[in-house]
């Protein structure tokens, strides 16, 4: 998967980040110059690698599968079904099988998921502290 330092930049990266990968460029501004993604992996490591995947085009599916079974390795942890729904829904959007509409519902779903189990955990903590 190959992009450039102008289409990363498009996306305005973290500046640590975007330093490190263009002094190992040994380069000083964005260019169009072909760049793999496994370069910017050697570079800054694993998040600036998958977060630069947005700058990927051509493999929308692919990187959307990758995020699934990235998901899929903590599936275990999920208490809240409609974090796991989501993730069948996002893979089968992956594979042509789910509207945008289902996707998007589903997303929503599951970030309500995760507002209610901060406010569990926050409500815990209050209670804990005695405040509650």
């Amino acid at each position: 998967m190959i992009t450039t330092l102008n289409k990363i930049r498009e996306f305005q990266p973290f500046s640590d980040g975007w330093r490190k990968l263009l002094k190992t460029l040994n380069k000083s501004k964005p260019d169009d110059e072909l760049l793999s993604i496994l370069q910017v992996l050697d570079s800054n490591g694993l998040d600036d690698a998958l977060w630069c995947l947005r700058a990927v085009n051509g493999y929308d599916k692919e990187i959307r599968l990758f995020a699934v079974w990235c998901a899929r390795q903590v599936e275990h942890l999920m208490t809240d079904q409609r974090n796991k729904d989501a993730l069948n829904v996002a893979e089968r959007f992956a594979n042509g099988e789910a509207t945008m509409i289902e996707l998007a519902a589903a997303r929503d779903a599951a970030w309500d998921a995760a507002g209610a189990a901060q406010e569990k955990e926050f409500r815990r903590i209050l209670t804990k502290l005695g405040v509650a």
